[in-house]
């Protein structure tokens, strides 16, 4: 915990918060009390006494305590915990403010001791002679000793407060549980899904699009091949024309390929990275060390990693060759993707690097980069294999 200044922002600001909090729990702890009465009208108050305090807590400490999603009733631990926070408040916050108006108010009359030598008489007997030099001097370093404990019995005071609302205003360990649980799930769901919808794309694109690429391409290259007799201009634009056309659906198969290509699912992670490293403009040396295959989504995923590394190296990199290796060991799928180009690589430099680590996140990989100027560079991932 850092310590504050007196003089700073933050030790105002938490003692602002312990002191405005002692009426804003009395407040709501009496009416909490008051409307036990009611019960209807106590499950309707809580909710909104709760978003009270936590707008305090955000207000002085810019703290967010995480809202709890369960309905407000009397089966819920939620609600029970809620009034029990209302309840419990008043007691913390007195305790709070009157130690932290103690040390503020000390330090000021310690600081401020010399002035009785100006009054004539003293207002009030003391055992002691409060123009006495050496008196002054006590009160004046333990004004001073206050000044520095303010502050920081402020922070204490304040992060005490907040630590006990986020135990009873804010969901429990249980309740977190199962909303991982629960966004773990959606997640999975929503990899499935988009790895489905890849499937579907290729699949139309494989059937349609490509069919009546390959159709045109076939009714052009015939074209060409018979209608020699045709004027000069005319055989010239039928033959860009099949030129282009079997560009075309040599790009769209590279793109179909890249989706999700159909060997993926035949034979395996081995056979796909095999068919990207042959058709890498470079040598690439490629190890597969896999004895049991695993999940289709982190198939696809490290399919696209390597892929994606390839394209890479091959736009930026300027290099000579690259290996790529694969191996699992129990739970992880270990790969690495080595390059002799240029390197100076980010993460942040640019979209394929960023893509690679969002996908890897999506499954809870984890990436590490190592590209120094002038090379080599080298990619580590780790996916989970389930």
């Amino acid at each position: 915990m850092k310590v504050p200044r007196p003089w700073s922002a933050r030790a105002w600001l938490d003692t602002a918060h312990v002191m405005i909090g002692l009426p804003v729990a009395v407040l709501l702890g009496g009416l909490t009390l008051v409307l036990a009465v009611w019960p209807p009208l106590l499950m309707r108050s809580v909710p909104r006494f709760t978003g009270v305090q936590r707008s305090r807590f955000e207000a002085f400490l810019d703290a967010h305590i995480a809202p709890v999603r369960s309905p407000s009733s009397w089966r819920s631990p939620a609600t029970w915990r809620q009034i029990g926070y209302h309840l419990l408040s008043p007691f913390v916050g007195f305790a709070a403010a009157f130690l932290v108006a103690v040390a503020w108010g000390g330090a000021i009359v310690g600081l401020l001791s010399f002035l009785p030598r100006r009054v004539e008489p003293p207002p009030m007997e003391f055992p002691f002679d409060l123009r006495d030099d050496k008196v002054i001097a006590v009160f004046m370093v333990i004004g001073l000793a206050l000044l520095l404990l303010a502050p920081v019995l402020a922070r204490v005071m304040a992060a005490l407060d907040l630590s006990v609302a986020r135990t009873l205003l804010g969901p429990s360990r249980s309740e977190l549980g199962q909303r991982i649980e629960t966004l773990t799930e959606s997640r999975a769901g929503v990899i499935d899904a988009a790895d489905a919808e890849r499937r579907r794309i290729e699949r139309d694109l494989h059937d349609g699009a490509q069919q009546r690429l390959v159709s045109l391409a076939m009714n052009l290259g015939l074209a060409r091949a018979t209608l020699t007799d045709l004027p000069e201009p005319a055989r010239e634009a039928i033959a860009q024309a099949h030129e282009e056309a079997k560009q075309a659906l040599k790009e769209l198969r590279d793109f179909v390929r890249g989706l999700h290509p159909a060997v993926l699912n035949d034979q395996g992670l081995d056979a796909a990275l095999s068919g990207v490293t042959a058709r890498a403009p470079f040598p690439v040396k490629l190890r597969v060390d896999i004895e049991r295959r695993t999940s289709p989504t982190i198939e696809a995923v490290a399919f696209f990693i390597v892929s994606e590394a390839l394209t890479n190296i091959a736009k930026h990199a300027a290099a000579t060759k690259a290996e790529v290796s694969v191996r699992r060991e129990r739970d992880r799928l270990h790969m690495l993707v080595y390059d002799d180009g240029c390197g100076g690589a980010r993460l942040d430099g640019g979209t394929g690097l960023r893509g690679l680590a969002q996908r890897i996140d999506s499954v809870d990989g984890t990436l590490r980069l190592s590209s120094p100027l002038g090379g080599p560079t080298t990619i580590e991932v780790e996916l989970p294999c389930e």
